[in-house]
């Protein structure tokens, strides 16, 4: 080989590909409607140090979990406004600006904001997570009221209110997110009152909701992994064909993952391979062995399932997926040496693995596969000119 090794393995992040999918979303959103982009989870794996500098100038808000994320964006100098939709403590709301909002799904939530306003003498605006049927985090219709009084008594602005679907992405059906709006205008509503105007932010819509329902966009949407390139389920695009007679979104994943063969192994007819000895070589099989498993966010349960690109040609993963090790079956991949590069997740040429087969195969969903990513692996951003 002539090519210069470097990782072992590594992600490549387009950026032309990301700028392109939030570009679909300002073109279905209503007039007017803010773009936060959800960069929660290490920008669901892709990586925020890499990600975040490139949806700022994309987006209107950023969206995290928690209070570090908020915290790393502002080490990033990522100077958009930033919601902090988990659960956060105390301390937590230490070093918050702000222009970082906070979502306070409890009462609690709002004495602990008052708290830190009379500390740190920074007020956190704050958005009331409205409970409309997930029954996740949230408060109920019956307690806005009294939350309105608690966040008075501490000072504290109520400048939003937010909930989330239950069901929106997983079923063609979507009488429970209509009765879920319906409860949230009721909110609002009754909020609006409380606080004596209307809300300055409004928003429900997750990816899937952003897609498929107008009524829905409020004063803002949260996107988070169609932002990535990715259709939140097979349900979700299959609502928009539906209605659009078409597929023409145009969404583009933005991230690839490689690696490279460690080793090429010659095992003979009869033998078995691996821990566990779940594969056994039926003719004379040649091997790579792959610097790759499931501590870097391989699932274990791709073994025997699964496939990677060598080459672009589909070769089969065999044997149990190891902490640091994957082994694949490249018998009828001519010409593979070590240090060839082996796609694990992305396209070569019109081959392509994609997130939504590895999470079928393993059990699970796209999110997981791209969430789990190990965040030690080195990402690269590609395709950078606008």
């Amino acid at each position: 080989m002539t090519e210069t090794l470097h990782d072992s393995q590594w992600i490549e992040l387009d950026a032309a590909a990301l700028r392109k999918n939030l570009a679909v979303f300002r073109r279905v959103l209503g007039s007017g409607v803010q773009l936060a982009a959800v960069v929660k989870a290490n920008a669901y794996g892709h990586g925020l140090a890499e990600v975040a500098p490139l949806v700022a100038t994309c987006a209107d808000w950023l969206a995290v979990h928690s209070a570090n994320e908020a915290r790393s964006l502002r080490a990033l100098r990522v100077d958009l406004p930033v919601l902090v939709m988990g659960f956060v403590t105390p301390s937590d709301l230490e070093g918050l600006d702000s222009r970082t909002h906070v979502f306070a799904s409890t009462l609690e939530t709002l004495s602990w904001v008052g708290e830190c306003r009379r500390r740190c003498g920074v007020s956190l605006p704050v958005h009331l997570k409205v409970e409309t049927g997930t029954n996740r985090q949230g408060l109920r219709l019956e307690d806005l009221s009294r939350a309105c009084r608690v966040a008075a008594e501490e000072g504290v602005k109520i400048v939003g209110a937010a909930t989330h679907f239950a069901n929106i992405e997983d079923t063609l059906e979507h009488e429970f997110a209509q009765r879920q709006l319906e409860e949230f205008r009721n909110a609002v509503g009754l909020l609006s009152k409380e606080t004596g105007g209307p809300l300055q932010h409004v928003h429900a819509a997750c990816s899937a909701a952003a897609l498929l329902f107008r009524e829905a966009d409020f004063t803002m949407v949260r996107v988070g992994i169609s932002a990535y390139g990715h259709w939140p389920s097979r349900e979700t695009q299959l609502s928009w064909i539906l209605e659009h007679g078409r597929n023409g979104l145009g969404l583009t994943p933005v991230l690839s993952w490689k690696t490279r063969v460690g080793q090429i192994k010659r095992v003979p007819e009869g033998e078995t391979v691996g821990y566990g000895r779940t594969w056994r070589a039926l003719r004379p099989t040649v091997l790579a062995v792959l610097p790759v498993g499931y501590a870097d966010g391989y699932p274990r349960s791709l073994g025997n399932r699964a496939r990677v690109l060598v080459g672009g040609v589909p070769a089969p993963v065999v044997g149990r997926v190891c902490m640091n090790i994957t082994l694949v079956d490249v018998t009828d991949v001519p010409g593979v040496s070590v240090g060839d590069e082996v796609v694990l997740l992305g396209s070569t040429g019109d081959a392509c693995i994609s997130a939504e087969e590895l999470g079928s195969l393993s059990g699970s969903i796209n999110y997981e596969i791209l969430a789990r990513l190990s965040p030690l692996i080195p990402r690269r951003v590609v395709n950078t000119s606008p």
